[in-house]
């Protein structure tokens, strides 16, 4: 792996270890300037160790790391490092004013998408945690750095805000050192993957679907001996390479190698026949909403919303955050009435629901016996029997975490225990609502196995594109206007509908061609005019001087609208710098809203 004096950060004979474990073992690497570069491996395996390492938060117990002088460097970690005594302006913006930090495009941008929801001048003590994350993201972006170093930075957005965040990078000029489980985002962004495993890191050019390809070629090459592991392999590479294209188009190694091994590899999932399991365990009858309104406070979730969940279907559910995911699925699961309407359930389904809260029912339990107490052996969809301890092991618990503690678990082998469980207790209709957090790649592939030979209903929401695309056979998405409706183009759709709306709503707002115009449409009316100041007086001075420089302010941002308007045109096909545009758009349109206001008062003293 190269290392170079002109890198920025260089890791030579690196080895690091925690007791016993040695989880990088005299590792040399290093991270060049504009470099975006991801990491994988298992949950335990090293990658944050190795972004600690990096950034410089952990020392090494042998070896040399060393960074070039006067190096910029921002690393998002795990830890919530915010003041709770400052407000969320204090914290991301160092407390500037709207019209300061508003002048500046890119951060009206990360503003706009990443703090969607919060007010600047909230205290940061109450924030919830996926706030809280959102808030250190966008502090980091607006830093001029270096490199950037981000552990698991989709966390806490939705399926929009990881596109946009996906193209700022590949935009940025600085370097990228990113961990994250979300493989949609690792293709989009980068350029070189690192895999930590066995105190060892390897690198493979290119980003995930790369990965896997280079992986399989080497593993080919070796005759590698873990032939559960090489399947698996084998059947992620055959789905990479029956999807689109753009995902292997480029890669920079042979790949006919890694062809031969997909030539007789099956689709992960016979559909045909999965529906045709489904329907003999379901009937035809599984769940069905019937014209419903949903109402949450003040919100309105669904409105006259009729949808039909049938034996064998895969739905993923996208939308933004708050648009209402979970409570449609407590909706389906029967945890929640609608307001209006009915929810019709089969007689035949055997519902499990898997939530984002993970705390133990009985933090003492131990995870064998649990799992022991739910099934000792299951039946797979192959008619192959498995012991409780074979599945368990499968879902990454082995040697003495088969004995640990509910309580004990990481918040990742919590994920899995749950998953195992609901799984286990055969259900015929499953809700999985952000089923990916906190897992690893790997898991996310023993899980993707385990739910393509499962012939059940399947309801999934998640922030993991390339999850949902790999488990589900169609999206539907809740636009915000009360509907629920099936996209035939999936998320790349979702995302087109969703930057056409933005542009739908500026193109709405009362024109401003003409002073005052649109304060009959329900906006707060302008304050009354002052008395007429005395011809020649200081005040009249004063309202002409403003007049003059809002005329010369609302030209200026007539100009960028057109040019705004021209590079919309442009952009038909780019739906992410569709959004983009249509955000600043709309942030230009407020900006005269409170010019023209400040020249009607000025100019009503001119009268």
């Amino acid at each position: 792996m190269r290392v170079q004096a002109s890198n920025l950060v260089n890791l030579e004979k690196v080895t690091k270890s925690y007791g016993i474990r040695i989880l990088l073992d005299e590792v040399s690497l290093g991270v060049g300037a504009g470099e975006r570069i991801g990491v994988v491996g298992r949950n335990g395996d090293g990658k944050t160790t190795l972004l600690n390492l990096i950034a410089g938060t952990e020392e090494p117990d042998g070896g040399r790391v060393s960074r070039s002088r006067g190096l910029h460097l921002g690393y998002l970690d795990q830890r919530d490092l915010l003041d709770d005594s400052h407000t969320v302006r204090e914290v991301v913006l160092g407390g500037k004013a709207d019209h300061e930090w508003a002048a500046d495009a890119t951060t009206r941008e990360v503003v706009e998408v990443l703090l969607a929801g919060v007010t600047l001048d909230r205290a940061v003590h109450g924030l919830s945690g996926g706030e809280r994350r959102r808030c250190s993201l966008a502090r980091l972006l607006l830093e001029p750095d270096d490199l950037l170093i981000l552990d698991e930075p989709t966390n806490h957005l939705d399926v929009e805000a990881v596109a946009w965040l996906a193209a700022h990078l590949v935009k940025r000029s600085s370097a990228l050192v990113v961990v994250t489980h979300d493989r949609w985002f690792l293709d989009a962004v980068c350029e070189t993957t690192w895999e930590v495993h066995d105190g060892v890191v390897d690198s493979y050019d290119g980003g995930y679907a790369a990965f896997v390809l280079a992986k399989a070629e080497r593993q080919r090459q070796a005759a590698a001996s873990e032939s559960r592991r090489q399947n698996l392999m084998r059947k992620e590479l055959a789905w990479l390479r029956r999807g689109a294209p753009a995902r292997t188009s480029k890669p920079k190694f042979r790949i006919d190698a890694a062809n031969e091994l997909i030539a007789d590899e099956p689709p992960p999932r016979d559909r045909i026949a999965l529906e045709r399991f489904a329907v003999q365990r379901l009937g035809k009858d599984v769940v069905d909403l019937e014209d419903v309104d949903l109402v949450r406070g003040d919100r309105t979730l669904l409105k006259h919303a009729t949808w039909r969940l049938g034996p064998g279907d895969r739905v993923g559910i996208v939308g933004v955050n708050g648009a209402g995911k979970t409570s449609v699925m407590n909706l389906v699961s029967g945890a929640l009435q609608p307001t209006v309407g009915r929810v019709k359930h089969g007689r035949t389904i055997a519902l499990q629901h898997l939530t984002q809260d993970v705390t133990p029912e009985e933090p003492t339990a131990r995870v064998l016996d649990t799992i022991e107490g739910i099934r000792r052996v299951t039946r797979t969809a192959g008619g192959q029997d498995v012991s409780a301890t074979s599945m368990l092991e499968r879902f990454g618990f082995t040697g003495d975490r088969l004995t640990a503690r509910l309580g004990d678990l990481s918040g990742g082998e919590r994920r899995r225990f749950q998953l195992l469980k609901l799984l286990l207790a055969e259900p015929n209709v499953l809700l999985l609502d952000e089923p990916t957090n906190d897992l690893d790649i790997e898991t996310l592939n023993v899980l993707e196995d385990f739910l393509d030979g499962w012939p059940g209903t399947l309801v999934v929401v998640s922030h993991d594109r390339y999850f949902l695309e790999r488990v589900t056979d169609s999206i539907w998405a809740l636009m915000g206007d009360g509907s629920i409706g099936m996209l035939p183009g999936g998320v790349d759709e979702y995302l087109a509908r969703r930057a056409a709306s933005l542009v739908e709503e500026v193109a709405q707002q009362p024109s401003r061609n003409q002073v005052g115009e649109g304060f009959e449409t329900g906006a707060a009316r302008p304050p009354q005019p002052p008395a007429r100041a005395r011809v020649g007086g200081a005040e009249e001075r004063a309202a002409r001087k403003t007049v003059a420089r809002i005329d010369k302010q609302l030209q200026r941002l007539g100009v960028r609208e057109a040019e705004l308007n021209a590079a919309m045109a442009a952009a038909a096909d780019d739906y992410a710098e569709m959004g983009r545009i249509a955000e600043e758009l709309r942030a230009l349109a407020e900006e005269k809203d409170e010019l023209e206001l400040e020249w009607l008062e000025a100019a009503t003293v001119l009268e």
